[in-house]
């Protein structure tokens, strides 16, 4: 055992190690699901799959949640799926909230942005909170989701060291402290990260491009008056001809970002003395501790596949972009909000396997956008060319008097959550006048309801009426959806109607909208439906 612990510092200890009788079984157990891979993607989905009824194995190969800050900046869309499964006020609550960015050029303020403009939204646009709370916040939600009969295992220090994929199930082996044994899954869910072994197991590909750079990480605890915002930096004295990077997160821990530069030596740059140099010409002369260090280079990429028979990948193992733009885990959570539902449509019977499939469809199509976005933030960081260099430079110095420059600075684009467009899930849009925000295919927009918000009541799949009503529940062929009838006005009306006088939505279980009319119609709704379940896949 203390081989196993030894190769992971852990912040938390969440899962020790603890026999299985699925060790002691001749025969190899099949179970419904099992996820590879005990990060926030694979606990999330984890945590979904169980709330819905889906019995789920999560094999780790560490016992807990490892040190470090790592991804640090959560949306407000990862902040609405936690809410539907029930962490998001521990995670807002211990986190440090932030709207508001801005960017320097040298020590000058060259402009400011709002992520969030409006009104009328439960969460903010973003959260800092380092990885490993967000960690133990899902794994916190899932023992209090077992303790409510929820069908999740959690096996620390199970190590999968083979993949066997079959027509209708995949083989594994798995390695622990007390010895191998063997177990199998209807499905598979590969959620271990950029360096996947499933994936290179399988010999599948990980396309993309490696940016010629390296950035400094160092976490540091100090007491600072600066606000809670992100603060860039374009050539700041500190760090001359490169960029740099400031976020709060909780704790007193602060993120800084320094860019190094391709052609370094990194045990130089890793000196305590060499960080400690850096960090004072950032914040000046205050006392700070060190907390976490690390230097980092990155790719973006993507699998040309997300699904491979009953082998489903998703997070970093599926596609990887740069840390620019908090894409990496908010895309991630996104994968795990789009599966969950899916898979247990399929296991529990309303849906056909094609239904997987608009995974790969809807999520890749995220992918590549996240991808388009973290590249392009890369390329204005680290021009490839003295012609990009040259636009660059143009762009900054055009930007603090010309509001026209303004959106060609790209200190990351930060993460919004994806649109489905085109998506073969998407039903009818019948609503003339109807805003694009709430197109088939769009996450639903927020908005305050009562005492609470929309998104509270849109938990599972749903028929919403504005202004126009809808039955309290109907099922459709095996699937039933949850009836919702509101009045046409406030925000709801201006987010949901436009112009329009009326309004019904289908709304899938992962709060997007699948299909739009004016009024309640039980034959467009039918086809609708199953439309939204994969079945003119």
């Amino acid at each position: 055992m203390n081989a196993w612990a030894s190769r992971y510092t852990r912040a938390f200890a969440l899962y020790p190690y603890t026999r299985h009788a699925d060790q002691d079984r001749d025969a190899p157990v099949r179970h419904p699901v099992v996820i590879v891979g005990g990060g926030p993607i694979g606990m999330a989905l984890a945590l979904d799959l169980g709330q819905r009824g889906v019995g789920v194995v999560v094999l780790d190969d560490h016992d807990g949640v490892g040190q470090g800050s790592r991804a640090i900046c959560f949306a407000k869309r990862t902040l609405e799926i936690c809410d539907r499964l029930g962490p998001g006020q521990r995670m807002v609550d211990k986190g440090e909230q932030w709207n508001l960015g801005r960017v320097f050029r040298g020590e000058d303020e060259i402009y400011t942005f709002n992520l969030l403009p409006e009104d009328g939204h439960r969460r903010p646009a973003f959260i800092n909170l380092q990885q490993p709370y967000f960690e133990k916040f899902l794994v916190d939600a899932i023992r209090e989701a077992q303790e409510a009969g929820a069908p999740i295992d959690i096996r620390g220090c199970n190590r999968v060291v083979a993949c066997d994929p079959k027509d209708d199930h995949v083989a594994l082996e798995v390695d622990t402290p007390d010895g191998p044994y063997r177990v199998e899954a209807d499905w598979l869910v590969a959620c271990d990260g950029a360096n996947s072994p499933i994936r290179d197991g399988m010999g599948l590909g990980f396309d993309g491009r490696v940016f010629e750079d390296n950035f400094l990480i160092a976490d540091i605890r100090m007491q600072a008056p600066f606000p809670t915002e992100r603060r860039f930096w374009f050539d700041p004295p500190f760090n001359p001809g490169q960029t740099a990077l400031m976020h709060k997160q909780p704790d007193d821990v602060w993120r800084l970002d320094f860019q190094l530069g391709w052609d370094i030596d990194r045990q130089a740059e890793l000196d305590e003395d060499r960080i400690r140099e850096r960090v004072r010409g950032m914040i000046g002369d205050r006392a700070f501790d060190m907390v976490w260090t690390s230097i980092y280079t990155f790719r973006c990429c993507t699998m040309d596949r997300y699904v491979h028979g009953r082998v489903i990948f998703a997070g970093d193992s599926a596609h990887q972009v740069s840390p620019f733009g908090a894409r990496g885990a908010n895309g991630g959570m996104q994968d795990a909000d789009n599966l969950g539902w899916k898979l247990a449509a399929v296991l529990q019977g309303p849906a056909p396997e094609a239904l997987i499939e608009s995974y790969h469809v809807e999520r890749k199509h995220a992918g590549l956008e996240n991808i388009r976005n973290s590249s392009r933030t890369a390329d204005f960081l680290t021009p490839r060319s003295p012609a990009h260099a040259l636009f660059r430079d143009a762009v900054l110095d055009l930007v603090e008097d010309h509001a026209f420059a303004r959106p060609m600075v790209n200190s990351g684009r930060l993460s919004a959550p994806a649109s489905y467009d085109g998506s073969p899930l998407n039903g009818a849009d019948d609503l003339p006048g109807a805003p694009a925000r709430s197109r088939p295919g769009s996450p639903c927009p927020d908005a305050p309801l009562g005492d609470g918000f929309l998104l509270d009541h849109l938990t599972e799949a749903c028929l919403l009426g504005i202004g126009a009503p809808v039955p309290e529940a109907v099922t459709i062929d095996g699937v039933t959806l949850k009836g919702l009838t509101l009045p046409a006005d406030g925000l709801i009306a201006e987010r949901y109607l436009g112009s329009a006088a009326r309004s019904i939505y289908l709304i899938r279980p992962d709060q997007h909208v699948a299909a739009r009319w004016e009024a309640f119609d039980p034959g467009p709704v039918a086809l609708a439906v199953g439309q939204m379940m994969g079945r003119a896949c």
